[in-house]
């Protein structure tokens, strides 16, 4: 016999004794998503980019869908997937997705695709320090990638696709472009969906956790996909000690401050600026904000907010003017829409208004992202807004001058752009829909007067911005003078 089979016939042994290799029905199981996509223009927001493609992972569970990542298939125009071991693609359509865990599910409606298929299952939250597999097809390749590695740690991290903080795994399997959206395994169930890797390290990757794959799960399970619950609150750590002393607590009190509440949240009307939060679903909040979710495993306190669903509620217990009270939040929106200028979207058209050659948009995340390194490069004012600015009234908005198209009637103002406009007439506005209105409101002024706090201004002859419409919007080849949602 010679060495060549022996080192063969020892491999085949350590794979089938030692579990280095995923069984082979979970194999079947796997697919490569392709994934047609294209961009909204945020500088002429009636355009589209040009269509780009893009390539991901993927796994068939129950109810014949696949679970993907939302960034595999953001913007999508058109979607097909592939089996492990076929060469036959076929037409995909989205079922869900949840562009704040990052997660997706797509089907096959030729159902020749699912069959001699085993689904993979849901399991649970593993410990650090278990085995895993990555299943996928990242890219150097076209077949199937199988690597290995363990959850070193699990903890809360910024998801990139939306740029909320969930619960994450640590896994240092090698993950390239292309896993994205491949299973996580442990043995024969999937404990986790590859999302992301840190670029500047070696073998750094990160998966969304099997808490959050059946959140979602069971959030579309009514055939809807409602969104991640949010307190709406902004706290502040308490390790300092004369700052919980100022705030009337004992040393051995924990707990961090209610330092905001956004306009609309679950938390208006039950908590108080000035409140300490004690304990969230029965979690003792520690002073630096976290809490023990496992024995000696500790992360952000909102963890215990994740595993609810939109409209169900968790009690809080808190200490105002030196009494502890037990209250209850029942969660209504979802994560992100407490924001004054709204997180990164996806699958939406920008809305826009134009008035006197002067084109009108909400300030948004996807507008930023224009500029590349945008919180360096991007206007300071804009970036300003989005960093630190708190909304007053739940539905209020950045108001931009994103451009103007240049026409007699603007003369003058034809360089202006990227200007935050908070008044109509000297009448304060609270979003774009609330802008077009005093517009139309104006009725026999002569004048339109557009200003900021600043009093920085744009006087526009209101009869002869009318008039100009038509023109200005045939010169530039814009099919309308606003977004299809404001018409």
């Amino acid at each position: 016999m010679n060495r060549r089979f022996m080192v063969g016939v020892l491999v085949l042994l350590c794979v089938e004794v030692f579990g280095l290799a995923p069984p082979q029905d979970a194999r079947q199981a796997i697919v490569k998503i392709y994934t047609t996509y294209a961009l909204p223009d945020y500088y002429t927001p009636w355009n589209m980019g040009g269509p780009s493609t893009r390539t991901g992972s993927g796994c068939i569970i129950n109810g014949k869908r696949i679970l993907t990542n939302a960034h595999i298939v953001g913007d999508e125009t058109f979607i097909q997937v592939r089996r492990y071991g076929d060469s036959k693609k076929y037409r995909a359509r989205l079922l869900f997705v949840s562009h704040s865990t990052d997660l997706a599910l797509l089907s096959v409606d030729d159902e020749t695709f699912f069959e001699g298929i085993t689904p993979l299952e849901i399991d649970g939250l593993p410990e650090t320090q278990t085995e895993v597999m990555v299943l996928g097809f990242p890219r150097g390749g076209d077949m199937l990638s199988t690597t290995k590695g363990v959850i070193s740690r699990i903890e809360h991290l910024g998801y990139a696709h939306s740029s909320i903080p969930f619960l994450a795994g640590q896994i240092d399997a090698a993950i390239n472009p292309g896993n994205s959206g491949g299973p996580v395994m442990v043995g024969e169930k999937v404990v986790g969906v590859v999302m992301q890797h840190l670029s500047s390290a070696d073998n750094i990757g990160y998966m969304v956790p099997a808490p959050l794959v059946k959140h979602f799960l069971k959030d579309v399970s009514d055939g809807r996909y409602d969104g991640m619950p949010d307190v709406g609150l902004r706290i502040g750590m308490m390790e300092n000690p004369d700052l919980k002393r100022n705030y009337g607590m004992t040393e051995e009190m924990t707990g961090v401050t209610v330092r905001y509440i956004a306009p609309g949240s679950a938390g208006e009307g039950v908590l108080k600026q000035g409140d300490v939060l004690l304990e969230i679903g029965g979690y003792p909040v520690a002073d630096d904000g976290t809490i023990e979710f496992r024995p000696d495993e500790r992360t952000s306190c909102s963890y215990p907010v994740e595993l609810r669903q939109i409209g169900e509620s968790i009690p809080l217990k808190i200490f105002r003017e030196g009494k502890e009270l037990t209250v209850e939040v029942t969660f209504t929106r979802a994560s992100g829409e407490e924001r004054l200028v709204s997180r990164e979207q996806y699958g939406v058209r920008p809305d826009y208004y134009i008035f006197g050659g002067m084109v009108f948009c909400p300030l948004t995340k996807n507008y930023l992202l224009a500029w590349r390194d945008w919180y360096k490069t991007a206007p300071k004012n804009l970036v300003y807004s989005y960093q630190y600015q708190d909304p007053t009234d739940p539905e209020e908005e950045v108001v931009l001058v994103v451009r103007v198209l240049a026409d007699d009637v603007n003369r003058g103002y034809h360089r202006w752009s990227n200007w935050i406009v908070e008044y109509v007439n000297g009448e304060k506005i609270t979003n774009l829909k609330e802008l077009i209105h005093k517009v139309k409101a104006t009725g026999e002024s002569e004048f339109i007067v557009f200003s900021d706090r600043r009093n920085s201004e744009m006087v526009l002859d209101r009869k002869r911005a009318i008039a100009a419409g038509p023109g200005i919007l045939g010169r530039y080849r814009i099919p309308a003078d606003r977004s299809e949602n404001l018409r």
